[in-house]
């Protein structure tokens, strides 16, 4: 019997890293199953992951040794069991599109998430938690209560464990302070209009300028507001014929499939940060 393990790493590009990293698994009985690597010139930096299987009682030392391999290459590493299940923090408004995709995939086992509560500003969607099996919070945020509002997601945030917050169109500008909080580990999703369409019906003033193409982009969540890396975009064509509620229902399939693979990748360990971009081992 043995146990499936994930490793990714950066670090400075340099002769030898493959070598050693698969020379420390060998070591210690690991199997590669599967392995991406990229060498990025621009920025020097050399990015990989790693699946592969290892006989039980064996993690312990292999941390140990990835953590002296890690000091001499100055290597940023993270090891994870394939089979965990990141627990999760769904956040709503009122547009449920990507919400309800999302649980539907998470219910077909099509996410390897384990979504412990649901947040939202409004009540509009508890009873499609509850039909989940999934506490719902209502959080109501208004200009004065933002800060408790954001203080009462870090509480449930630490209580609940959570390694995963999704945006799930939730239509709250987060504080510069949350988005520290959070970073690395909050995705966000909003169509690929920016910055020329903002505020309201954004897809009101696409028909208008007779919009050709019709995106979506799946970031982090950072103080730069949705200018996170970026994790995965999609587009679809459009056409004269198209009225505006055309285009606002092809934007919003858009929107629920670019999130779900931004979600899956960064669940299955697949996407590494580099500066402001990302590399994304699919």
């Amino acid at each position: 019997m043995t146990d499936s393990h994930i490793l990714t790493l950066s670090c400075p590009d340099q002769t030898g890293i493959v070598h050693a990293v698969t020379g420390v698994l060998a070591e210690r009985s690991g199997n590669i199953t599967d392995a991406a690597q990229f060498n990025d010139a621009a920025t020097d930096r050399f990015f990989m992951r790693v699946q592969f299987t290892l006989p039980p009682g064996e993690v312990d030392a292999l941390r140990a040794a990835f953590g002296a391999l890690g000091e001499r290459l100055r290597m940023k590493w993270e090891l994870h069991r394939a089979d965990a299940r990141l627990r999760t923090v769904l956040m709503v408004s009122k547009l449920g599109h990507c919400f309800n995709d999302l649980l539907f995939r998470y219910r077909s086992g099509l996410l390897p998430l384990d979504i412990c509560a649901v947040v939202s500003n409004h009540r509009d969607y508890y009873q499609l938690a509850a039909s989940y099996d999934i506490p719902f919070h209502h959080i109501p945020v208004t200009a004065a209560t933002k800060a408790q509002a954001e203080a009462r997601l870090l509480d449930l945030v630490g209580q609940e464990s959570v390694e995963l917050v999704v945006l799930a169109r939730y239509m709250q500008v987060l504080s510069d302070d949350l988005c520290r909080a959070l970073e690395g580990r909050a995705i966000n999703i909003h169509h690929s209009f920016l910055p020329s369409f903002k505020g309201a019906r954004p897809y009101t003033q696409a028909h208008e300028r007779g919009v050709k193409i019709i995106g979506a982009t799946a970031h982090y969540v950072t103080a730069e507001l949705d200018e996170g890396p970026i994790i995965e975009q999609d587009i679809a064509r459009v056409d004269h014929a198209c009225d505006p509620q055309q285009l606002t229902n092809i934007g919003r399939d858009v929107e629920c499939a670019v999130l779900a693979r931004a979600v899956t990748w960064h669940a299955q360990h697949r996407v590494l940060l580099n500066g402001h971009k990302t590399v994304v081992f699919r």
